[in-house]
Formats: structure tokens, C-alpha cells, sequence
């Protein structure tokens, strides 16, 4: 199993079904338990330099349900950062303090330093524009949970693909499996970015990039919506030129959809993905969100060696 989490490319398949066969193992157990204190007395740092909800709650949940204790940073005005100390060092202090990092960031790349200069392992929670691995695993299990399987789906991504990290990360998770068709599904200023689309053809995914969603809605097993990435725009003028570009309503997916489509969004939502759709079958963003604290269980679990003793 991987030490840092730094890419969803740390991962093989094999890796990944493991870390699924042990959050299905842990599902079953918290409920009944409540805690598996297996980590108890090991102290894990949560440094989120940018604004998070669902990621930080739920990676501080899972350390607790694990018996660690926690440190937590919320945004740089919080630390020594404001007074000129070099993000090393903030590291390192973080380091000797815990033994376990979990790093945002707005900067591309932060947290693979943070993994070279710390001895801790270091875990991912989104860099920039760049990756969010531990989301993509997230979205890869509901996928394989509601699906029953990775392989042979024909798959949607709607949305900024070229800013989402979400969506960088799940792209290349999906080369780990073999997917039917992927298609990558956003108005013309936010299709992907060269690099991405040249990696995912090195890597053999079989995809297409297309402008309008019903043009692909009747094929789709799956569809992945994520929000205008607003903070990642360099000009707040590009933004208003996107803003409200797309919107899935149960209109939509009731006159054009599979039957058993389902739809996940990492979250969170502004106007891209209507509410009509939460009470709906199609909806499987909640119950996305909730298995992001058993996979992170199961990933802290592994990162230490000692799923085991979960019993």
C-alpha cells in the first residue's frame, strides 16, 4: 500500500479494491461500535490552507473514529504563514508535532512538497488545480457500490473539467479500470487542458469530449457533475462569461436518462445540478458523501498497517 497520497496514481487497481473490500468491512462494523480505536495515542495534523467542508469534516471524523487526536489549521491567516514563515518550515513543525498529515492548498504541487519534506506521510486533500485523490476514490467506490462494478460503464463528466481537481484526479483514476466510453462533457472555455487530454490518451482511456449533455444523456451509467471552479479563474471576467453555462434538472434526466442512471457531484453545488433531482433515484451525491468518512477510514487504516486489527 502507498505511504503519501499525493495522486490517484499512487494507486494500482489491485490497491484500490482492497482499500474497497475494507471500507465495506468498516461500513459494517461503525455502526455497531461506534469507534475503532485502533490508532489511539497517534496524532494527525489537518493544515487547510483553503476553504473545505466535506474533506476536512470527514478526514477529522475518520481520525477520531480511529482514536487519533487532531490538530487543525484553518487557512494561513491562522499560523506564522501571515508572518512571513516559509510554507518548509510550517511543515516541519507539523512533522515533529503529529504523525500524520493531511494538506489543502491553493498552489498546484503543495502537497508533494510537503511530502518531501516531511517524514510523516502526507495525504492529499486538494492541491490547487491539480489533484484531489482521496475524492476520486470516493467517487470510484459509490460508482462500484451502486454499479456493482468500474468496468464496462459508459460514463459522464459535465462541467470545468479544465479547473476541477475532482475531475483531474477521477480521469485518471478511471485509467486504472476500463471503462466503456468516458465522456468529457463542458462549454468550449472550459474543456480540459492539453496535458490532461494528452495523459489520458498515453494511458489508453477510452474518451470524447463534447459540448452539450444531451447529445451523450441516454448513453451515460453514470453521470459526474462538478460546479464552475469561480476561485481557480485568473480573471473574475472569464467567470462571468460561464457562469450558469449548464444546469441538469429531473426534467432532463427523466425525458433523456437510463432508468438507472445515477448522479454524483463531489459538492459542493451552485446552480449546475437543480434540487428537484436531491429526492429522486438518480441521486447519489449524499450517500457520496457519507462514504467519504468510511474510505478515509479504511485509507488511514492502510496507511498505517494495521487493518488487521480492525475486527
Amino acid at each position: 500500500m502507498v505511504y503519501d497520497v499525493i495522486s490517484i496514481l499512487d494507486f494500482s487497481r489491485n490497491e484500490i479494491m482492497q482499500l474497497f473490500d475494507l471500507t465495506d468491512k468498516i461500513r459494517q462494523i461503525l455502526p455497531k461500535r461506534r469507534k475503532i480505536p485502533i490508532l489511539s495515542g497517534y496524532t494527525a495534523a489537518l493544515a487547510f490552507f483553503e476553504p473545505s467542508t466535506r474533506t476536512r469534516l470527514s478526514f477529522e471524523l475518520a481520525c477520531k473514529k480511529l482514536g487519533m487526536d487532531t490538530l487543525t489549521i484553518i487557512g494561513e491567516s491562522a499560523i506564522s504563514l501571515m508572518k512571513g514563515e516559509r510554507f518548509s518550515d510550517t511543515i516541519r513543525m507539523l512533522d515533529s508535532y503529529s504523525d500524520l498529515i493531511l494538506i489543502r492548498h491553493p498552489a498546484d504541487g503543495a502537497s508533494r512538497f510537503a511530502a518531501e519534506v516531511a517524514e510523516s506521510p502526507v495525504i492529499n486533500c486538494g492541491d490547487g488545480a491539480h489533484e484531489h485523490p482521496t475524492q476520486a476514490l470516493i467517487d470510484l467506490y459509490t460508482i462500484h457500490k451502486f454499479k456493482g462494478n468500474i468496468n464496462n460503464l459508459t460514463i459522464g463528466i459535465l462541467g470545468d473539467v479544465r479547473f476541477a481537481r475532482t475531475v483531474v484526479s477521477l480521469l485518471r483514476g478511471l485509467t486504472l479500470f476500463d471503462p466503456k466510453k468516458v465522456y468529457i462533457i463542458s462549454p468550449p472555455f472550459l474543456h480540459l487542458r492539453d496535458v490532461y487530454r494528452d495523459e489520458l490518451k498515453k494511458r489508453g482511456l477510452n474518451f470524447e469530449e463534447k459540448d452539450s449533455l444531451l447529445d451523450v444523456l441516454p448513453e451515460l451509467d453514470v453521470l459526474y457533475v462538478v460546479r464552475i471552479q469561480k476561485e481557480r479563474f485568473p480573471d473574475p471576467s472569464d467567470y462571468e462569461k460561464v457562469k450558469g453555462s449548464y444546469m441538469v434538472t429531473h426534467k432532463i434526466i427523466k425525458e433523456y436518462a437510463k432508468d438507472d442512471l445515477i448522479i454524483l457531484h463531489p459538492l459542493p453545488r451552485v446552480e449546475e445540478l437543480a434540487l428537484d433531482i436531491d429526492n429522486t433515484k438518480y441521486a447519489k451525491y449524499f450517500d457520496q458523501a457519507k462514504f467519504g468518512i468510511y474510505v478515509r477510514i479504511a485509507l488511514i487504516t492502510l496507511i498505517f498497517g494495521v487493518q488487521d486489527k480492525i475486527s
